[in-house]
């Protein structure tokens, strides 16, 4: 591959403003996609996944047999329009800045550059390769989900492109998440001439959050957290109605449910007389387990990284990614296999230049040798 090649065209998609809510830079992002699949000779097809988001972009291209094998990046950032003005893509000769050019602007182009590498060296030993770019990761992917979901269905490998860690560690593991809203019901009364004729939600909620931050380790590595409660109007009424926005990780899904079934119970015995509590739950998103299969694929890896004279290793984390989707669909998953990076969601944010054209080679190698190997 051409290191000016990609830094040229790092600095084009850096350098557009494509925030989860700006549709329109989202698809200026999605143009330059679709035209670059175009030219490496895959189908691509364009949809509108939900309103205020850009289009889902998917290139196809048939091998000459063999598996499937689903390549996975996204398109939109977590900044606001006029950043990229306002920090537009630079390099110090190590390492490239910008918004979004670690998660996952590298990423999705180092998958491009790794299709390119496959094609130059015309064996193709896959069924089909699927390439996927989601305009909405960072705003949880909703309107993205249906369609992964069914990609990875047909599909017997997905790698997400997401920017290896830090270290340059892949991913293996991630954290399912569930969202929650309680609310609580009370009743208002004067609070200093007949504060007994109330009941208080405020303090049913104060209670409940108790009982959520408790609920931390109820597995290995479970985690809840009362991000936001609001209670009452006024300090001379009893308060009649709070609410608590919570979410729940887990890295199995057995305890994720463990942990709602656990939540249900604590909103099912109210500790303040007169007050009831509803629990909500918001999507889902499955963990991204560690499984045989995605193993497989990690020591796959791994003997691709030390015959090119690097090692390499994987890491579990808590951050949820569009790979949790394609894991949670049965299919196994390998993430991180981006070059390295840091600072994400930062105006730090970085991608180490050293690690560009080794992740490429790692992931081109590790498409064809996935393949042969099915």
């Amino acid at each position: 591959m051409n290191l000016a090649d990609y830094l040229s065209d790092l600095e084009t998609l850096v350098n557009i403003d494509s925030g989860s809510y700006d549709a329109a830079g989202v698809d200026k992002v999605g143009d330059f996609v679709a035209a670059r699949l175009t030219a490496l000779g895959c189908r691509v097809e364009r949809r509108a996944v939900s309103p205020g988001t850009g289009d889902i972009v998917i290139g196809r291209r048939r091998g000459a047999g063999g598996p499937r094998v689903l390549l996975l990046a996204h398109m939109d950032t977590v900044f606001e329009a006029g950043t990229a003005a306002a920090r537009p893509f630079s390099t110090d000769g190590r390492r490239a800045y910008g918004p979004g050019v670690c998660d996952d602007k590298g990423g999705l182009l180092a998958g491009l550059y790794a299709l390119e590498t496959v094609l130059r060296r015309g064996r193709e030993p896959y069924g089909e390769l699927i390439f996927c770019c989601s305009p909405d990761e960072e705003v949880g992917g909703a309107g993205s989900r249906a369609v992964i979901e069914g990609l990875a269905r047909e599909s017997d490998h997905a790698l997400c492109l997401e920017c290896a860690r830090e270290n340059g560690d892949l991913v293996r593991a991630r954290k399912g998440v569930a969202d929650l809203t309680i609310t609580v019901e009370g009743r208002a009364a004067h609070a200093g001439i007949e504060p007994e004729r109330g009941a208080d939600a405020a303090l049913a909620a104060a209670h409940l959050v108790i009982g959520l931050h408790a609920l931390n380790g109820l597995a290995d590595g479970v985690t809840v957290n009362a991000g936001v409660v609001r209670a009452g109007s006024r300090p001379n009424i009893v308060c009649p109605e709070a609410t608590i926005e919570a979410e729940i990780r887990a890295g199995a899904l057995r305890d994720l449910d463990a942990a709602l079934h656990a939540v249900d119970l604590l909103a099912a015995v109210p500790q303040v007389p007169g007050t009831r509590a509803t629990v909500r739950r918001g999507t889902v998103c499955p963990p991204m387990e560690t499984t045989p299969a995605s193993l497989r694929m990690l020591d796959l890896a791994r003997a691709i990284a030390r015959d090119a004279g690097f090692t390499l290793e994987a890491a579990a984390t808590g951050g949820v990614g569009d790979a949790n989707l394609t894991a949670g669909a049965g299919t196994p998953t390998l993430d991180g296999l981006g070059p390295i990076g840091g600072a994400d969601h930062s105006e730090d944010e970085w991608l180490d230049l050293s690690s560009v054209e080794p992740r490429v080679m790692l992931l081109a190698d590790l498409i064809e040798r996935l393949a042969e190997a099915s």
